[in-house]
């Protein structure tokens, strides 16, 4: 069965939800092991899930933000690895479809490599001496264009999916002019490698090794885009951030309560789940998944809705959403530890892993500090 022959936002839900439920299981291995989770995107592939923010003239379904974060919370649910990592090719077919601001030809190109063979791409700007590319630092990464199209070399860190990518879109600056473009480079570029650098303890299955380019030719119409560094607009897609760590957060909520309604120490009668301190850990749960769930869903029928003009004007909410809600997923995991205790500290245990993975969510962009600032700017305006 594929996504894309079902009629309703119910039916794909049910659908995906079944293909996802084997990763709860895989996910521990692969983090011990360090291995990547092909499997889980094979499977994704098979249902068509990454064709389904591309527009409909091209074979997709061209969903919502608010239908694909609801999905991508069903994923995070699973293995948050695999959400936060589709989560990325998710979120620039949606970009890509709303602001068709590549050569009509290049774009088309690359949509229907998705739609047919569920064509991975992403993104890779970051880089050791840049840091995070949404501080403004300009690419180490050159482009030197020459008679046949151009030549790039340099190395991007965090390329995340670069196991499986059959495209990266590339930050490099110009040789020779002050000017900063994105590329689209095909995986089966001669120079094209990765290097396996990726060991975090937090996300291991994303693979978000090294991208190293060596002496790669592309095309001169593969320069997709020309940016200016540090000047970004809103972007609701990055909601699928926030809604992996909702995801992390939920599980987590759920392992603590199979843990508390079912333990029963013999120094009392029924299970902990009934004892005060205990209920009070659930309730707190709970109360902060509701709230991330209401923020969430609520900024992104907003940015559904909302035309052009206003988009403009949410990055304040949307860097909002962002800090609220992995925060409070941060806060859940906590909480739920306190509630199964020393046992969430196994590593057989599928706490430690949503601990660790649910961290990585403060390093995502946007930053909090710069979303504080933004906030403050916003209110000091507004007065």
């Amino acid at each position: 069965m594929n996504l894309l022959e079902l009629n309703t936002m119910e039916e794909r839900i049910e659908l995906l939800t079944k293909t996802v439920e084997p990763f709860t299981a895989r996910a521990l291995g692969h983090d011990k092991n360090g291995t990547f989770p092909y499997e889980n995107f094979k499977e994704l592939k098979a249902i068509g899930y990454p064709a389904l923010a591309v527009p409909k003239e091209y074979g997709g379904l061209g969903i919502s933000l608010y239908e694909m974060l609801c999905y991508q919370e069903v994923i995070g649910k699973a293995d948050g690895s695999t959400a936060l990592s589709i989560g990325w090719h998710m979120g620039l077919m949606k970009q890509l479809g709303e602001k068709r601001n590549w050569k009509k030809e290049k774009y088309e190109s690359v949509i229907r490599d998705v739609v047919k063979t569920g064509a991975l791409l992403n993104s890779a700007a970051s880089e050791p001496a840049t840091g995070s590319p949404t501080r403004g630092g300009k690419p180490e990464t050159f482009a030197k264009e020459v008679d046949t199209g151009w030549v790039i070399n340099g190395r991007k860190t965090f390329t995340t999916l670069s196991p499986i990518l059959s495209y990266f879109i590339v930050s490099a600056s110009i040789d020779g002019t002050d000017d900063v473009g994105n590329f689209l480079i095909k995986r089966d570029r001669k120079g094209v490698s990765v290097d396996e650098t990726w060991d975090s303890i937090a996300m291991r299955g994303t693979g978000s090794h090294d991208l190293v380019l060596e002496d790669v030719h592309v095309e001169k119409d593969d320069l997709v885009e020309i940016m200016t560094p540090g000047n970004k607009t809103p972007a609701g897609w990055l909601l699928h951030i926030p809604a992996c760590y909702l995801g992390i957060a939920q599980a987590a909520q759920k392992a603590a309560l199979e843990f508390a309604t079912t333990y029963s120490p013999n120094s009392i009668k029924g299970t902990i789940s009934e004892l005060p301190n205990v209920k009070q850990k659930l309730g707190e749960m709970e109360l902060g998944i509701l709230e991330s769930k209401h923020f969430l869903y609520s900024v992104a029928k907003k940015w559904d809705e909302s035309n052009e003009e206003t988009k403009a004007t949410m990055g304040p909410e949307l860097g909002a959403v962002k800090l609220s809600v992995v925060n409070k997923a941060v806060n859940v995991v906590d909480l739920a530890m306190r509630v199964v205790g020393a046992r969430s500290l196994s590593e057989k245990s599928s706490l430690q892993l949503y601990y660790r993975d649910v961290r990585a969510g403060l390093h995502n962009p946007p930053m909090d500090d710069m979303t504080i600032m933004q906030l403050a700017g916003k209110s000091i305006a507004e007065f």
